[in-house]
């Protein structure tokens, strides 16, 4: 089986810098739309399975020593064997010498000085730095512009680079020494420094390399092309920077294109050009009867604060994690209305503090939105399929999605209710939050689920009595969501019963490749957080579907006949609400049945497949299922025979990894 590789992980672990991770976050953003673009932790690379779902692995700016202590050992060899099996490393300055064989940094500089061999070894020779004198630690004294030159068919045709040299932020990277001669070892120029250095380089003078590893490859970096003067600030105290600041500026272009094609060349797929970073929308907060909303903000009325006098006076709900700015009636169609940005929140080029934006919400206490103010969603449609689902489901679809939260660009559904308990208090079960596009979507440990247009992103409330938990375990939840959404889909309408999809233990959903049959591919995800308030365990159930987007993986839309519409995000939120609410009410009446159980198993993929429990010594079992108490995969060790031994093993979720194309079960630490 074989699996669409989506996530490009960023590394944020000892010996990383705050700034060089979020200009490698910021930068590959805008470049790889259709990626999801995540920050990974040393523990993540060391214990999760990350690596079947890994496009590139980035390792930014830094210190590599850092690298080296927390990643020494089985990290790095399965780095290796990542990349050589077909993996993409891109090192950017410090992740350069960290992906060489060897490291030499100041060498005789006293307590900057750092010598020694690599683990990794992807250029198999010296990065030696600082190419130019100057260096400090968390100081912009020893910056510049460097010039370097693109070498001449290091792209193939088509790359436009002007004259061929651009200029990229340098600060403390290195020189790939004698790079030039190893071209018999995998190793391709990609760009050299166009000034002298202050090293000694071999008679080379190597700025960025492609190296082929195996299967796979690896790109490393002196300079940081990741780096864009628009998110640098000035350094007024520090002579020649502003100078240097303009000359980024104006080489701006060739470097994004320098960029672009070393993506291109490790065989991603970039856009044509940046994206732009987006503002977040308005949030419309509507009902399916709009009488409703007064009612719930009259609900809402010890948390929100008032600021000003009289009549002019503006509400705010000041949550633990966002500021939400009420918005009157009487200004909604008012000319000249502000954006929905605050401090830091300017949309452009430059990077975005989405916690600092006070997001606008938008009461619709007589009709539902107009869709002058929604054109990505169709609140009619919405409710109007709520109401017809709800009569297909003849009894137990009531209530929820009543409430409905949306906005056309958000920065998570499920960040926006769980990092707001003060909010999150005070909202009903089935109150539903929506979005067209996310900017910080969320996943189980440390993945995001990708969230552009053309995707399903919700999350729904449910306030899960506390004296049920003990025979109505919460972790049932997320196999719930898995089922309404695999049966949501197939009911979708004419022409989605057959859809294959398919459920990896414990929240993923994944459906047949259509070019394929004997593949999968992940098509979304499920996400369930809980807190406790007020006798309740509050769950903040999230659910990501890809409907309609072609890359870089499979899409609803693709999976059902050619003569078949594809589905309409409106009313495919509508049936997963439904689905959603009679499975609840199921299980809080009579708990996880022997028929959700087999529903569950209908769909799942893992049915008597063959793992390896790490944690356990290697033993080779065979997965039996869930157990019906606490939700856990059960496994039977087999013998040499393939016969079972009748020793079982429960594994909690939160606690083990799996990665099913290796048939791994990893504990985590």
């Amino acid at each position: 089986m074989s699996l669409s590789r989506m996530n490009v992980l960023v590394y944020t672990g000892p010996g990383s810098t705050v700034e060089s991770v979020k200009h490698a976050l910021h930068t590959l953003r805008r470049l790889l739309p259709h990626n999801a673009i995540t920050p990974v932790s040393a523990a993540a690379l060391t214990n999760e399975p990350w690596t079947a779902t890994c496009a590139l692995l980035v390792f930014p700016g830094g210190a590599d020593l850092g690298f080296c202590s927390s990643l020494d050992g089985p990290a790095n060899r399965r780095i290796a064997e990542y990349v050589r099996r077909g993996g993409r490393y891109l090192g950017f300055c410090a992740g350069g010498y960290y992906g060489s064989a060897r490291c030499e940094f100041e060498v005789g500089n006293g307590a900057l000085e750092v010598v020694g061999a690599r683990e990794l070894g992807f250029f198999p020779g010296t990065c030696r730095g600082g190419a130019f004198a100057g260096f400090g630690y968390h100081s912009e004294a020893g910056a510049r512009a460097a010039k370097v030159g693109v070498e001449r068919g290091a792209f193939g045709e088509g790359e436009d680079f002007g004259d061929g040299e651009v200029a990229i932020y340098y600060n403390g990277g290195g020189v790939f020494v004698g790079a030039e001669e190893m071209r018999d070892k995998g190793v391709e120029v990609l760009a050299s420094y166009r000034d002298d250095l202050d090293v000694e380089c071999g008679g080379g003078r190597a700025a960025v390399v492609y190296c082929k590893v195996g299967d796979g490859a690896a790109i490393l970096t002196g300079p940081h092309p990741e780096f864009e003067p628009v998110n640098l600030p000035p350094q007024p105290s520090i002579p020649g920077y502003a100078a240097l600041l303009e000359d980024l500026v104006a080489h701006s272009a060739s470097r994004v294109v320098f960029l672009r094609a070393c993506l291109l060349k490790m065989g991603l797929e970039p856009a044509s050009s940046p994206a732009a970073v987006p503002s977040l929308s308005n949030l419309h907060l509507s009902a399916l009867e709009p009488s409703n909303v007064p009612e719930m903000l009259a609900d809402w009325e010890d948390i929100i604060s008032r600021e000003g006098e009289g009549q002019a006076a503006e509400e705010y709900v000041r949550a633990e994690n966002d500021v939400f700015h009420i918005e009157k009636r009487d200004s909604r169609w008012a000319e000249h209305q502000p954006a929905n940005v605050g401090t830091g929140g300017e949309a452009g080029d430059g990077m975005v503090d989405y916690t600092a934006v006070v997001k606008r919400m938008v009461p619709h206490e007589e009709e539902w939105p107009d869709v002058r103010e929604t054109p990505s969603f169709n609140h009619g449609a919405f409710y109007t399929a709520l109401r017809d689902y709800r009569r297909l489901e003849r009894r137990g679809a009531e209530t929820w999605g009543d409430m409905l939260l949306y906005g056309e660009v958000m920065t998570s559904t499920n960040t926006i209710l769980e990092k707001n308990p003060k909010l999150l208090a005070k909202l009903p079960t089935g109150f539903t939050v929506a979005a067209t596009t996310q900017v910080a979507g969320r996943g189980r440990g440390s993945n995001v689920w990708l969230a552009p247009a053309g995707c399903l992103i919700m999350s729904t409330v449910i306030n899960h009595p506390a004296h049920l938990a003990a025979s109505r375990p919460i972790v049932f939840i997320q196999y719930l969501a898995a089922i309404a959404t695999a049966e949501a889909v197939q009911s979708y309408g004419p022409g989605y019963e057959n859809v294959p999809i398919r459920l990896k233990w414990p929240n993923d959903i994944y459906a047949s490749d259509p070019n394929n049959p004997t593949s999968y591919v992940k098509i979304g995800g499920i996400l369930a957080n809980c807190s406790y308030s007020s006798g309740n365990y509050q769950i903040v159930l999230g659910i990501g579907v890809n409907t309609s987007n072609p890359h870089p993986t499979t899409s609803l839309s693709s999976l059902v006949p050619p003569s078949t519409p594809a589905p309409i995000i409106e009313r495919l939120i509508a049936r997963m609400t439904t689905r959603l609410e009679v499975l609840y009410g199921e299980f809080a009446r009579d708990g996880f049945t022997a028929d959700m159980e087999r529903r569950y198993y209908n769909h799942w993929l893992h049915t008597r497949q063959l793992v390896t429990l790490e944690a356990e010594g290697g033993v080779r079992a065979r997965v039996m299922g869930i157990t019906r108490d606490w939700g856990m995969l059960k496994a039977e060790e087999v013998g040499f025979d393939g016969r079972g031994t009748g020793r079982v093993w429960a594994l909690q979720s939160d606690e083990n990894s799996f990665d099913y194309w290796k048939g791994l079960v990893k504990r985590k630490t």
